[in-house]
């Protein structure tokens, strides 16, 4: 950080009733005092932390605004350093002037994040809280903000530092063996090294496990809509968005391309892709367009396969079927168009019977993507299948992107072959390498060990002021 004291404007660009502009680093009280002159006589370095005054700000000498300051002191701040928080009237060019005074009194730019950044580095927060943070900003729905702002509060620090506290007892005990292999200076017996190991291993599966939910709710499910030409996909997509998102007409074969869109359906979030209608065409475009529909097919972790129960299965039904028996991901099979067809609630229409279809569907729903008439159990049965029940985000610590997967899935992997070497009778320091590979991995999970380079990607997805 170089000593740099930084600044930004920390509430979103535009008219509003107010600005924040955020100053920290080691002249942020100096700095702040050349803008901000408090009331009552009373010199600005004197304030009383944590306690928002109203004064005038200057710019060059000239008063330009009036607002409120509060100053943070070292380590008791976001950053972990003094920090002044400035509130002018949310013009966007008195705004900027009041940046710009910070800016010529000694504060440099902050870059994206910074602020995070330097909690971070000061030991303020671990990284998964960081990166717990911008997932709490981006949230567009209860569930994520629920998983987000335990991130936030420590739930999976807390649950990764269980595990870390095990292993590094364990590697303890193994560091004593080798130094001392023919006294018995260990604190724990083999049998209960392996004890301890097993714990962690269980732990380990269990935030492994936790990935499923953690990818449901924060980074979506690749979900591919499938079905032949006019069967309501995309009626279904304006459905579950709310909006008309897709053209729709009685014409078959409207849809000739794949069209994506990130939604929430109750507490999981899907990743949709909208598909052109697969069957057999001549037509150049619609040719590509079905080409695309079976690449979505195959690489969706979800398949919503829609049938028009209105009308008798045809050629083309059974054809989509064969595609969908080839299929490796979960398949939610919807009878659409249900409100034309009042007697495919007893699921025995003759010429509509998905057990005809011989796919291994989850799950079977009629709805109408028309009236909305069946979504609420489209919802349930997408919360059975990715949610596994109600999970209490502040004690369970939840897996919520890839990178902290990749750390967890590491750390078990090691974890699991110190296990099999006390199993197999061989000496604790054989075992203890792979734990040292393990707490390794897991000290990633929070940043105790990541590279600069990871650090500095994550932060670069934050926006500039946070």
């Amino acid at each position: 950080m170089e000593g740099k004291t930084i600044a930004a404007i920390a509430t979103p660009y535009g008219r509003g009733g107010i600005s924040v502009i955020r100053i920290s680093g080691e002249v942020a009280v100096p700095v702040a005092a050349k803008i901000f002159v408090p009331g009552g006589n009373i010199s600005f370095d004197c304030l009383e932390p944590n306690r928002m005054v109203w004064g005038r700000i200057f710019l060059d000498g000239e008063q330009i605004d009036d607002g409120m300051a509060v100053i943070f002191r070292a380590p008791h701040s976001y950053t972990g350093e003094d920090t002044v928080e400035l509130s002018c009237h949310g013009g966007i060019f008195i705004t900027q002037k009041v940046l710009e005074a910070a800016f010529l009194s000694g504060a440099v730019p902050a870059g994206p994040g910074e602020f995070t950044k330097r909690a971070f580095l000061n030991g303020k927060m671990g990284l998964s809280q960081a990166e717990a943070v911008i997932d709490l900003i981006d949230a567009q729905n209860m569930e994520k903000v629920r998983l987000a702002g335990a991130g936030a509060r420590g739930a999976l620090k807390r649950a990764s530092d269980e595990i870390y506290n095990l292993l590094r007892d364990a590697i303890s005990t193994t560091y004593a063996y080798i130094d001392y292999p023919d006294e018995d200076l260990t604190d724990l017996t083999p049998d209960e090294l392996l004890e301890r190991v097993c714990q962690a291993e269980e732990k380990l599966e269990k935030l492994k496990h936790s990935y499923s939910v953690g990818r449901a709710v924060n980074e979506g499910i690749r979900c591919a809509i499938v079905g032949k030409p006019n069967t309501g996909k995309s009626s279904l997509l304006n459905c579950l968005m709310g909006e008309e998102r897709a053209i729709v007409t009685e014409i078959a074969g409207t849809t000739r391309d794949v069209l994506e869109e990130t939604i929430s359906v109750g507490r999981v979030t899907l990743r949709l892709a909208d598909t052109a209608g697969i069957h057999a065409t001549d037509d150049v475009v619609e040719k590509l367009g079905v080409e695309r529909s079976l690449q979505a097919l195959t690489s969706a972790e979800l398949v919503l396969a829609v049938f028009d129960v209105s009308k008798p299965f045809d050629a083309e039904d059974f054809k989509l079927a064969e595609k969908l028996r080839e299929v490796h991901s979960p398949i939610i099979g919807l009878c659409n168009k249900c409100d034309a067809a009042a007697d495919v609630f007893t699921s025995s229409h003759p010429c509509t019977d998905m057990d005809t279809l011989d796919v291994p569907f989850a799950s079977i729903l009629y709805i109408s993507a028309k009236t909305g008439e069946g979504i609420d159990s489209l919802r349930e049965a997408l919360e059975k299948l990715f949610l596994c029940g109600v999970i209490d985000y502040n004690t369970e610590g939840v897996v919520s992107n890839a990178r902290q997967y990749a750390a967890v899935c590491g750390a078990l992997s090691h974890v699991c072959r110190a296990k099999k070497a006390l199993w197999a009778g061989y000496t604790q320091d054989i075992a203890g390498m792979d734990l040292e590979l393990a707490l390794s991995s897991l000290a990633e999970v929070d940043g105790r060990a990541v590279t600069g380079d990871v650090v500095d990607t994550i932060f670069h997805h934050f926006c500039v002021g946070k």
